[in-house]
């Protein structure tokens, strides 16, 4: 099946030379590509900048900005039956991209900020994606609470949140822990590399798409 996976931080121009980002590595979003593929799967990856190798077997789609992964998205999610969100969007960008490089000075620098579009929110709605959607939540407080909030208020049928804060997991780490957010249940994976829990949550993301077509379907029992 057609499998959507957005991986890797964005980046926010404030000139030509400057931008706002963040600490994403996109590892966790490659390597969830990179499992779906192993399962025969037909994957397209939309990534932010990343160093990353590309996953064999694997269509690749570079963005730069929260934008154009928006712009990305919207024309791709149409043909997908499952929608992965894992990259590290930027929640804000300058109001205003100066033309030429801002030269340092003695005083104070004010960057006024504006929302970036919602991507994953945009899914149900904007996009009318009706396939599983899968959403990530980097959180450092109020973990279950966060991910809940955000599985209800997006449509998910699944959050994966993790806890930022704690030290050696998350952010350009090769390991990470995470709590599986569902509408009627909660269940936490334990510490493992990102390659296996990869594995993990790309397993339990087939199992949750199958069960939903079967429940829209009945007579299905196979997508």
């Amino acid at each position: 099946m057609n499998v959507l996976v957005t991986a890797g931080p964005t980046r926010e121009a404030i000139d030509p030379v400057r931008y706002l980002t963040n600490r994403s590595s996109g590892k966790m979003g490659y390597e969830i590509a990179a499992a779906f593929a192993r399962e025969g799967h037909a994957v397209l990856l939309v990534s932010g900048p990343t160093a990353l190798d590309l996953p064999e077997g694997v269509d690749f789609l570079p963005v730069e900005s929260a934008a154009e992964m928006h712009d990305a998205v919207s024309r791709q999610i149409g043909r997908m039956r499952i929608a992965v969100f894992a990259a590290a969007v930027a929640d804000y960008r300058p109001l205003r991209v100066a033309d030429g490089k801002i030269k340092k000075s003695k005083q104070p620098l004010t960057l006024e900020l504006e929302p970036t579009p919602d991507i994953l929110g945009s899914a149900r709605t904007e996009f009318g994606f009706r396939g599983t959607l899968v959403g990530f939540a980097a959180e450092t407080s109020d973990l279950e609470a966060q991910a809940r909030d955000k599985l209800v208020r997006k449509g998910c049928d699944l959050v994966v949140a993790n806890d930022v804060s704690q030290p050696g997991i998350g952010f350009d780490s090769d390991v990470n822990e995470v709590l599986l957010v569902r509408p009627d249940r909660i269940e936490p994976l334990p510490r493992a590399s990102k390659h296996e829990l990869a594995r993990t949550l790309v397993r339990i993301m087939l199992e949750i798409h199958h069960e939903k077509t079967n429940v829209a379907n009945p007579s299905c029992t196979s997508d």
